[in-house]
């Protein structure tokens, strides 16, 4: 695992990354360490590969642990970005190039989207505890059915 601490990732180098995890990064241990992705990757691809960057950093975080996070300032290795070449694609997903798309095919039965993305439908009273597992990290997305009108084959 390669790090912003001087640790160097050893291993076959890919054409291209993409960082989808954002400024909540943590190191092994659960460490806050927002620039521990964009580092991995610039040291995983190839000289003038590309890096793509849709995961979020917003403008400040004042809940941040240091000065520096508050205002996301991250610590990169741009150095070592600048001399492999690498190309940054950064900014939001491009949602509404897609979404008229993705709603028939899902409209049509052709995607089942709670299974693509990993959903659990829980209740109200579930929420707290829904939330304090993706809080932990847990792989899973939570859709909130306060009513019950979800159908059961969709979940």
């Amino acid at each position: 695992m390669a790090s912003n601490r001087g640790v160097v990732y050893v291993g076959p180098e890919v054409d291209c990354a993409v960082d989808c995890v954002g400024f909540e990064a943590k190191e092994r241990g659960g460490a806050e360490q927002p620039a521990v992705v964009l580092n991995q990757l610039m040291s995983a691809t190839r000289a003038a590969g590309s890096i793509g960057i849709p995961g979020l950093y917003v403008t400040e975080d004042p809940g941040a642990q240091d000065e520096a996070a508050r205002t996301v300032n991250l610590s990169l290795r741009f150095g070592l970005g600048w001399a492999k070449s690498h190309s940054f694609g950064t900014g939001q997903t491009p949602v509404m190039k897609y979404h008229r798309g993705l709603m028939m095919a899902i409209l049509h039965d052709r995607i089942q989207i709670a299974k693509a993305v990993n959903t659990t439908v829980i209740s109200l009273d579930d929420a707290p505890e829904g939330n304090a597992e993706f809080d932990k990290g847990v792989a899973r997305e939570f859709v909130i059915d306060p009513h019950g009108t979800i159908k059961k084959g969709s979940r």
